[in-house]
């Protein structure tokens, strides 16, 4: 496919043929895992501007970060490296290796800004700490309670950006002062602080979910912001914007399930075409993103109303059919 493009835009006739599988992997091997990771850390920025609808919460830009696994080729290099899961019951293990991969990605947009890859072993904790540093001023950051830990908050809180992360519903955080939105201020401390002198303010919202469709038994959550004064956030407005977090959901089921396809297992043998073949997924399905929030903000549309497989398809299509665009020529002004 990329041949026909380059065909087009060059003036190249030559007779080729599709290379067979192992010279492919030969190409791979030699090319190693780094420039593809230094293509998606190169082009992955936020896309939303502040005309794109649903990415913004007042002033500023919606980001969460979450997690998953995904399958590899089960080889004792694969094994060695990544680990695999067990049954959950003792009896026995994973059918496949795994590779935990945790990210930072944009509500509004999907585009998956910010990625760490690890073992299966390591914990999604661990691997968020790489993350912090594509956190900055003007981002509220969501995450689920098990991204908590103390000293995560003060890393992540130190990057600028403000939070809203739930936290577990046996969290002891005593009552500072009431707040006339029905939050109320409070303070976190390191579990190693018995003293509690290095207290970390924080604003907590409380509330429960009415929904008797609701299959989840635990309907009452807990939410730690920053935002401590609730005139800029108030919790009646924090409370339903948290569930922009699972727009993060919403973008690792493209990359899982839409776009390697169904119960695909990466078919990399060894532990580096494995890291090399997820960075060229995020690098896909960042290009795609990016198209589809061209196009919604051409037609005036939330890039959530504009379906990702039919995107996916047509990017397929013209891939192989005909160039997208006319290239500049160097005699001619663009």
């Amino acid at each position: 496919m990329l041949v026909e493009g380059l065909s087009w835009g060059t003036g190249w006739r030559r007779p080729w043929r599709v290379p067979t599988k192992g010279a492919l992997a030969q190409a791979r091997v030699r090319l190693g895992s780094a420039p593809l990771r230094a293509l998606f850390e190169a082009v992955a920025v936020p896309l939303a501007v502040p005309a794109t609808e649903g990415a913004f919460y007042r002033d500023w830009r919606l980001v969460s970060i979450d997690g998953t696994c995904l399958d590899v080729a089960d080889t004792p290099a694969n094994e060695a490296e990544f680990g695999r899961p067990g049954s959950g019951r003792g009896q026995g293990v994973g059918a496949f290796p795994q590779v935990r991969l945790v990210g930072l990605g944009e509500c509004g947009t999907h585009a998956l800004l910010k990625v760490q890859t690890g073992p299966y072993r390591t914990g999604e904790q661990t691997l968020a700490v790489g993350l912090l540093d594509g956190l900055g001023p003007g981002m509220l950051c969501l995450a689920d309670r098990l991204f908590y830990s103390f000293e995560l908050w003060k890393r992540a809180s130190a990057t600028g950006a403000e939070l809203l992360w739930r936290t577990k519903s046996n969290h002891r955080l005593p009552v500072i002062e009431r707040l006339p939105d029905g939050s109320y201020l409070a303070q976190l401390f390191a579990s190693s602080d018995r003293k509690r002198a290095d207290g970390v303010p924080v604003r907590v919202v409380e509330y429960e979910l009415d929904d008797p469709g609701r299959v989840e038994t635990e309907t009452r959550y807990r939410l730690l912001t920053t935002i401590l004064d609730p005139d800029k956030a108030p919790a009646g407005e924090l409370a339903p914007l948290y569930a922009q977090r699972w727009e993060f959901e919403g973008a690792l089921d493209e990359l899982k399930v839409h776009q390697r396809g169904p119960r695909v297992v990466l078919r990399s043998k060894t532990p580096d075409g494995v890291i090399q073949e997820v960075y060229g997924h995020l690098c896909v399905h960042y290009a795609i993103r990016w198209l589809m929030h061209t196009v919604a903000l051409a037609s005036g549309h939330d890039p959530d109303r504009i379906s990702f497989t039919r995107t996916l398809r047509a990017a397929r299509r013209t891939t192989g059919s005909h160039p997208g665009f006319s290239p500049h020529s160097p005699r001619r002004r663009p």
